[in-house]
């Protein structure tokens, strides 16, 4: 295993006048499920399309398994977009042997094993399912690729309390907490605290603690939430 899964210094990202992210350092060096918390518009997905390759920094650099990452990093980074991205003219099943044929890392029969439990049928068209359940086959859909790093955006967001709590058991039974790093953006703090390993807080574009949640709870006597509250206020 390499020293730092993920290396992001001094990095900043310009979107025209604005400025997304002023001067993050970060780096991730241990597998587990990481927590990117943060207000709307505070850099979060800006943060994590850095990671998977898909925009360029204005200024600092980043490293994904010690290489610069660009779209090829895909290979070793499994990225869920907040946006819909499933073909709506598929079926389920066809979008099963698409990631098969996209990705040489993607288990067909994990996905397939996901989507069972879940009650969503292999025959289903993708553009008839409801939001929740759209929600669940791009869950299922990333989570059953083999790689080193899964990068979620917000795959909580939006959805009603038993999708979230489906979702969330599907992301902690799917991933191997001991090989693979989770890095997952979220405003549900409270339903992932528990599952947590380490959690990072950003607010306009700028990393305020990037902690352990058990050394957090230790040293400082505090729980996510509360730390959340304290140094976002």
């Amino acid at each position: 295993m390499t020293d730092q899964l993920i290396s992001l210094n001094n990095l900043t990202k310009k979107y025209m006048n604005k400025e997304a992210l002023n001067g993050i350092d970060l780096v991730l060096n241990r597998p587990g499920l990481v927590g990117l918390v943060g207000p709307n518009g505070s850099g979060k997905s800006t943060v994590l399309k850095m990671i998977a390759g898909l925009l360029r920094p204005s200024g600092g650099t980043v490293h994904v398994l010690n290489q610069k990452p660009d779209r090829r990093i895909s290979r070793k980074v499994a990225y869920l977009s907040e946006v819909d991205s499933l073909y709506g003219y598929q079926r389920v099943e066809e979008a099963v042997t698409f990631f098969d044929t996209v990705f040489t890392d993607f288990s067909p029969k994990k996905a397939k094993e996901m989507l069972h439990e879940l009650e969503i049928h292999l025959n289903d068209k993708i553009k008839n399912l409801s939001k929740g359940n759209r929600a669940r086959v791009k869950l299922a859909l990333t989570l059953a690729r083999d790689v080193p790093i899964l990068l979620l955006d917000e795959p909580l967001s939006g959805l009603d309390p038993l999708v979230r709590e489906e979702s969330l058991n599907l992301i902690i039974r799917y991933t191997d907490i001991e090989r693979q790093l989770t890095f997952l953006s979220t405003h549900e703090v409270a339903e992932v605290e528990p599952f947590l390993d380490h959690i990072v807080f950003i607010k306009n574009g700028r990393v305020l603690l990037s902690e352990n949640v058990e050394s957090l709870r230790e040293l400082k006597g505090k729980s996510v939430v509360e730390m959340m509250r304290e140094v976002l206020s």
